[in-house]
């Protein structure tokens, strides 16, 4: 039986209202919410059996996974090897640009489906799997109060490894961001997945003030996805090249709670291995004054680009970063 918070119960209660608002007529509601029924117990039936598989073994099943969504998913294919070339056109050849692809489906099938598995594993079993490097660069010094912090986040590797950041740094209240799905029964089988990691999620449409009032305590490590298309709501600058619409949140909340600002990743190194890192502060004051959040998103992106060009498989290349722009 799972048991859910105060706050996924009303994060559930919104998706099952917007689920409603859908339906033209009781029959079409009826037929919408059975779907939704059959889509939870399916789900749920591939995540037990996930979790029920040795780690390294589920990396190898997501990698299959991933191998033939490559060969069936067409759309995405495209995105991926449009945005590939849009970026490394002037460097790889034609070949190389689909191997970059192929293995890019691979890595992120892998990281799916152990995904699920590493939300079912305490940190005594995580902890052979996943290293931490950076932790000196926001740990408080010994005998200090934890100062609260924004982490500027991205998809690379497993990235909702991101929420077990506490196990590793537990100075930290750890916290982030996420919007619900359209189909209330798999977002309460994903929240339920995350409620193990620690972390506090926050519904962005919704819980605005949830939020804020968390930000109220000291020692608070909110993370925030940073490199998606981010629509009217971002600002236009450049990543890898060619501009794009980019999310401010990371710089806006900085500089609104006076929050020092840093860079997350978590790397694939091998299979079933992976590398959490916090990398350098960015800096949100110069000569004591508040720096332009455009500047500072800036320096994001640029840290965002070492960090694809490190290892270009292990970004989510299938997610259209570049709508509306160049190529697209």
């Amino acid at each position: 039986m799972t048991f859910r918070t105060a706050s996924e119960k009303s994060v559930s209660n919104e998706g099952e209202k917007r689920f409603a608002a859908a339906a033209v007529s009781p029959r079409l509601y009826i037929y919408l919410s059975t779907m939704d029924t059959i889509l939870y117990f399916a789900a749920r039936g591939l995540v037990v059996l996930i979790q029920t598989l040795p780690l390294r073994l589920v990396a190898r099943v997501g990698r299959l996974a991933g191998c033939a969504a490559f060969g069936l998913d067409g759309r995405h294919r495209r995105v991926a090897l449009q945005n590939l070339s849009l970026c490394f056109s002037g460097e790889k050849s034609v070949p190389e640009i689909r191997a970059l692809a192929m293995e890019n489906f691979k890595r992120i099938g892998e990281a799916y489906c152990c995904a699920v598995k590493t939300a079912a594993m305490d940190a005594a079993a995580l902890k052979p799997h996943v290293e931490f490097v950076g932790a000196d660069k926001i740990e408080p010094p010994p005998g200090a109060a934890p100062r609260s912090l924004i982490m500027a986040i991205g998809h690379f590797g497993n990235f909702e490894l991101y929420s077990r950041y506490a196990q590793f740094a537990p100075s930290f209240k750890c916290a982030t961001t996420y919007r619900a799905l359209n189909q209330p029964a798999i977002n309460r089988l994903l929240q339920s997945l995350r409620s193990h990691t620690g972390c506090r999620f926050f519904e962005r449409r919704s819980e605005g003030a949830a939020l804020r009032a968390f930000m109220s305590q000291k020692g608070v490590l909110l993370g925030l996805f940073a490199d998606q298309h981010e629509g009217r709501g971002g600002i236009r600058i450049p990543f890898l090249g060619h501009d794009c619409m980019t999310s401010a949140a990371p710089a806006i909340l900085a500089l609104r709670y006076k929050c020092p600002l840093f860079t997350g990743f978590c790397f694939r190194v091998a299979s079933a291995q992976w590398r959490l890192e916090a990398g350098d502060e960015i800096p949100t004051f110069e000569n004591g004054r508040p720096r332009k959040v455009e500047a500072i998103m800036r320096d994001i992106n640029r840290v965002f680009e070492t960090a694809v060009r490190r290892d270009p498989a292990d970004w989510f290349w299938v997610h259209r970063r570049w709508k509306g722009g160049a190529g697209q």
